[in-house]
């Protein structure tokens, strides 16, 4: 076995070993010499690349693909109680471990940076990871999101950084121990684990709490949510805070966010030095996760304008503002937001890139419980956008609330002036794209589920459309 592989983890069987964050844990085990195995719902691109690196990977659930002798069965919170796999695991009296546990054991020895934040944990995970590698350093991560191919969400690296996102939503992030911690910003969100930002600032106090003695929290200092934990734990022995912002107190000042189409030159002052580097993704949120990024990685010991002019190598992840081709002069763009903050964020850099050009949006609605708490205020987001088509909601691992639909996004939508169209049929909304597009303009498929899937089949209708026309 190679170094850093718990015992435990030696045979594991992974319950949804597809999914973002199980996928690439398995990886990294693999990599490491364990014998990975797991099941999924459905076969996928992410399926076949674990087998690349030698799981066993079933499809669908059944008891019998758990192996006897597996070591332990990892889960997420996703998994429900009465999976088959999960009650074979009793059965044989195999030990469960929680993905977060998981990570955590791989994470051992190393220096690990733990980024957090309602929003903008996978980019920022991303640029660590591509611009500490770009510099020869070799880290280890595990990342929410593909950077490019399948599979591309992890990797067993040979140096001692071990960069990962820290999730909030179910507090598994209580369970890492890292050296520098990054909060990004804290809003209420998960509403079905967290009843009021109370609770969420205390789960980030928790988090704070978890970083070595000696370690470092960088975090935003102009976001309401993170600046309030960071006063909450101003003054704590062995811990250095870090802020950045575009605000002159921040201890990493932002002095300039420039604008250059699809991407954006950034200006900082961090240890009294001057740096301005291009992050290649446009908008004001993105710039400030690439400022949170170099104030971690210099809290690991990096020099600034290494890691300055490295975050230049980033070109962007899988979801965020990805730019999915372009047919009949009509740019499709996938966007991952699904949070009135990250829909915000995402069209107004779009629209800050975009010029006179139009911006159609394909909006899913993830989870039933947040479209009750937010859809108002995700309304009011789509006002940004020059017409929308709205799917109804996609659920993810949630029953259904009564009387919750896609209705309360459209009515807000419509009470602060947006053109809305409501869709409920994912196979019609290519063509009532093709029918809205003229050319010029810029169509965004954004939400979490699997409006991802469309852009494809609008980019190939908006094609037939052309060659009729």
């Amino acid at each position: 076995m190679k170094p850093g592989l718990p015992t435990a983890m030696e045979r594991p069987h992974f319950i949804g070993i597809g999914g973002a964050g199980m996928s690439g844990i398995a990886k990294i085990l693999a990599q490491r010499g364990a014998k990975v195995a797991g099941s999924d719902s459905r076969d996928s691109e992410t399926a076949q690349a674990l087998r690349a690196h030698g799981a066993t990977v079933h499809i669908g659930h059944a008891a019998d693909h758990l192996a006897e002798d597996s070591t332990c069965v990892v889960v997420s919170s996703a998994i429900r109680a009465d999976n088959p796999e999960l009650a074979r695991a009793a059965e044989l009296g195999i030990p469960v471990v929680h993905r977060s546990d998981a990570l955590a054991g791989l994470m051992d020895g190393l220096r690990p940076i733990a980024v957090a934040g309602t929003h903008g944990k996978t980019t920022t995970t991303s640029m660590l990871a591509v611009s500490l590698s770009a510099l020869g350093l070799d880290p280890s991560y595990a990342i929410g999101g593909d950077l490019d191919a399948p599979g591309s969400n992890a990797h067993h690296g040979e140096g001692d950084i071990f960069v990962a996102e820290a999730d909030e939503s179910d507090r598994s992030f209580h369970k890492y121990a890292p050296q520098v911690a990054i909060i990004l910003n804290a809003e209420l969100d998960h509403h079905a684990n967290y009843a009021s930002m109370d609770e969420i600032h205390e789960s980030f106090e928790t988090f704070v709490g978890r970083i070595v003695p000696g370690g470092t929290l960088v975090v935003a200092h102009g976001q309401e949510g993170a600046a309030e934990i960071a006063r909450r734990v101003a003054g704590r022995e062995g811990l250095t805070v870090v802020t950045y912002g575009e605000e002159p107190e921040a201890d990493v000042r932002i002095t300039k966010i420039t604008p250059r189409g699809l991407t954006s030159e950034v200006t900082v002052v961090i240890d009294g030095r001057m740096l301005t580097f291009t992050v290649s993704v446009p908008g004001r949120h993105y710039a400030h996760n690439a400022v949170a990024a170099l104030a971690a990685g210099v809290a690991l010991g990096i020099p600034a304008h290494n890691l300055a002019s490295a975050l230049g190598k980033y070109t962007g992840v899988k979801r965020r503002l990805q730019l999915k081709g372009e047919a009949a002069g009509v740019q499709v763009i996938d966007s991952y937001a699904h949070h009135p903050t990250e829909m915000t964020a995402d069209l107004e850099a779009i629209r800050g890139a975009a010029g006179d050009s139009r911006i159609l949006v394909v909006f899913q609605p993830h989870l039933f419980s947040r479209t009750q708490e937010l859809g108002k205020e995700m309304g009011q987001s789509l006002s940004l956008a020059d017409a929308s088509v709205v799917l109804d909601i996609y659920p993810a691992r949630e029953d259904p609330i009564p009387g919750v639909t896609s209705e309360i996004i459209i009515a807000a939508a419509r009470a602060a002036g947006a053109d809305v169209t409501a869709e409920h049929s994912k196979e019609a909304v290519a063509d009532v794209i093709a029918g809205m597009a003229k050319p010029g303009d810029l169509v965004l498929t954004m939400g979490a589920g699997d409006v991802t899937d469309l852009g494809p089949h609008i980019l190939e209708k908006l094609g037939l459309a052309r060659l009729s026309s």
